[in-house]
């Protein structure tokens, strides 16, 4: 008796080792590379936090790419955007080592990949889950993919049939691909587990790295023929620290530039300089850490929408960018803008409805007025964009200060100071961040 209990429990203590082993010596997860397509006049840019959000849950950054296209069809069909994304699941499923990708699309984006999913049993097959923002509704899940349906405010009558259904009713249309709540459910459907953080985690110094495309908005076209110049900046001031750039680029034919090694802490100008003509200088909050994402969108000189805007010696134009609407109707559950402590924003330039998330500020007319009372019609024509009317002193020897307050910040502020570059020559961009972090020196 005594001697059989006691080889009972040696078997046991066998087998308890065994399975320990074997759990210590099991390989780490494999993620599934990650790819993004965006709607209308869109970008990776859409997805850039998404991708920060993803890496800093353990998620290889070279593993999240965007899809990238010409949204008027003009550059590109359709089918070749299919072709491209073929190719483009093949090279990352061979990276990773994986049979599937993941598969994120916004918008527009959702028509077509809603499409290519049905396109072909053989397609569908090499994608393991797909998320469909705020977009097109379905009768059922495309392709048979396993789906999850996020959407924003509007009918909640719109779904994916068979899929997770999630209505996020008080989020905005572009603001339903970059917010917490989006990627917490993402996170969860992809993996099945809940993501450890929804922060951008910060990392340690020395190890960021930038890179991304410089574009031509809104085809997202390589913008060949311009250079790159990366300076770092006084953030008091915007100005530049040496007059050495840290990196230059000779802008590809795709529009890729980097990896330049960058601190994450750090303010930074983009230069984006088209020979003798005009400078593009584009400006950001910290990355904290690396960033692929990084999109310069710009036009070639006296191309593109950016062409409407009067110019001058003798004062700045501004093109202001956050991927979340800017509501300017909503009182305190709306968004703060202060341009030289001015607040710009308004129920005629960005009432909630226009989901404006592009601001072109510059002085219609030329008269050294600012004129906030109605918004720039030609701007105010198109999609997600507004312009308003605002007189800013031109002086390299100055600076313009941006002070914007989000809604959902609980008053936290995030400041922007960028030199009054004249716009006869120069443009000036900046971007401001979708989410919420700790303000950085």
């Amino acid at each position: 008796m005594f001697r059989r209990l006691a080889a009972a429990v040696a078997a046991v203590l066998l087998v308890s080792t065994m399975v320990a082993g074997a759990a210590q010596a099991a390989p780490p997860q494999r993620h599934r590379p990650v790819i993004f397509v965006h709607g209308f006049s869109g970008s990776g840019a859409q997805f850039e936090t998404q991708a920060r959000r993803l890496a800093s849950n353990g998620y290889p950054a070279d593993l999240i790419e965007a899809h990238e296209y010409d949204s008027l069809f003009a550059e590109n069909t359709r089918e070749e955007v299919y072709a491209g994304l073929d190719a483009r699941i093949a090279r990352l499923r061979a990276k990773a080592g994986t049979d599937k990708v993941d598969l994120f699309a916004h918008s527009l984006g959702t028509t077509l990949m809603q499409a290519y999913l049905r396109s072909s049993p053989a397609r569908a097959a090499t994608v393991a889950h797909y998320v469909n923002l705020d977009g097109a509704s379905s009768a059922d899940q495309p392709g048979g993919v396993p789906t999850l349906a996020i959407w924003g405010e509007g009918p909640t009558t719109r779904a994916v049939g068979g899929a997770r259904n999630v209505y996020l009713s008080d989020q905005a249309h572009t603001q339903t691909v970059t917010s917490p709540e989006t990627f917490t459910e993402a996170y969860r459907f992809l993996t099945g587990q809940s993501p450890r953080t929804t922060a951008i985690v910060p990392q340690p110094p020395g190890h960021t790295r930038l890179s991304g495309r410089a574009v031509l908005f809104p085809a997202n076209v390589g913008a060949e023929g311009a250079s790159l110049e990366v300076y770092r900046v006084d953030p008091r001031t915007g100005q530049r620290k040496t007059r050495k750039p840290e990196a230059t680029f000779k802008i590809a034919g795709d529009g890729s530039w980097g990896p330049f090694k960058a601190n994450g802490s750090a303010y930074y100008e983009f230069a984006v300089v088209w020979g003798n003509v005009s400078t593009h200088h584009l400006y950001f909050q910290p990355f904290l850490r690396s960033d692929n994402f990084v999109r310069l969108l710009t036009s070639r000189p006296g191309e593109g929408l950016a062409s409407q805007v009067e110019t001058g010696d003798h004062h700045s134009a501004l093109t202001i960018n956050r991927q979340k609407e800017w509501w300017g109707d909503q009182g305190a559950a709306g968004d703060s803008l202060r341009i030289n402590g001015q607040e710009v924003l308004n129920a005629a330039n960005t009432p909630r409805t226009k989901r404006a998330i592009g601001i072109f500020a510059y002085d219609a007319g030329v008269d050294g007025v600012t004129d906030l009372t109605a918004p720039i019609p030609v701007f105010a024509a198109q999609p997600f964009i507004t312009g308003i009317d605002f007189f800013m002193p031109a002086s390299t020897k100055s600076s313009i200060s941006l002070v914007s307050q989000q809604r959902g910040g609980g008053g936290r502020t995030d400041t922007l100071t960028v030199p009054a570059w004249p716009s006869s020559q120069d443009r000036i961009s900046v971007q401001f961040n979708d989410h919420l972090q700790a303000s950085q020196g």
